[in-house]
């Protein structure tokens, strides 16, 4: 396989469009919930801190979704994940006390930091190695620009409607949008090496 047909191919382009609708998924509610928090009435000090438990909650995804992808498949775990994310970020919508805010932001921190690992072994377990730093590049590269998209269409969202509600019902669709996707990735069929035959 050539880098050419690599780039060209469904699995590798299901994997860009996936990360990038993913991190546009969380981008926007981890950039704007501090403000929504704010907007809602909480204190700036304690409207911070619900960034900080998403990102306590983070650290433990990464390595709990590592265990259950190595159980159960990278593929599966990042499929529920992706959709749990969805509503992880819809769940703000709900939310005004801190102690809600706090609720969500430790289930969405714990989903949104423990699925970005998987593409990185989707990647292993289905593109020649010697093509890893061009895949996992070209994913990276792509969940890069949705980083970038989350934030900005969050700022233009409320600059628009003066509400936060929107941002958060746009991440849930970006969520099922990076859900269908990965539900769609099919690995590359696998070549069975030709018998060899026995000698006389």
């Amino acid at each position: 396989m050539t880098i050419p047909q690599v780039l060209r191919s469904s699995p590798f382009i299901i994997l860009l469009l996936t990360n990038f609708f993913c991190c546009s998924t969380h981008a926007g509610p981890i950039f704007h919930t501090v403000s929504y928090a704010v907007s809602c009435g909480i204190p700036l000090i304690a409207a911070v801190s619900i960034y900080s438990v998403e990102g306590l909650a983070g650290l433990f995804g990464r390595i709990g979704f590592g265990l259950l992808g190595d159980k159960f498949g990278a593929k599966r775990v990042l499929v529920i994940g992706l959709l749990v994310q969805a509503f992880g970020a819809l769940g703000y919508v709900f939310v005004r006390e801190l102690a809600a805010f706090y609720a969500v932001a430790a289930v969405f921190g714990f989903i949104y930091a423990g699925v970005m690992p998987l593409y990185a072994v989707l990647a292993r377990e289905n593109f020649p190695l010697k093509m890893m730093g061009t895949v996992i590049g070209g994913t990276a590269m792509a969940g890069s620009l949705g980083m970038a998209t989350g934030p900005i269409a969050g700022g233009l969202i409320y600059d628009a409607f003066a509400s936060y509600a929107w941002l958060y019902i746009g991440a849930w669709g970006m969520g099922i949008g990076a859900f269908l996707m990965a539900m769609s990735f099919r690995p590359f069929p696998k070549t069975r090496a030709a018998p060899v035959p026995a000698s006389a």
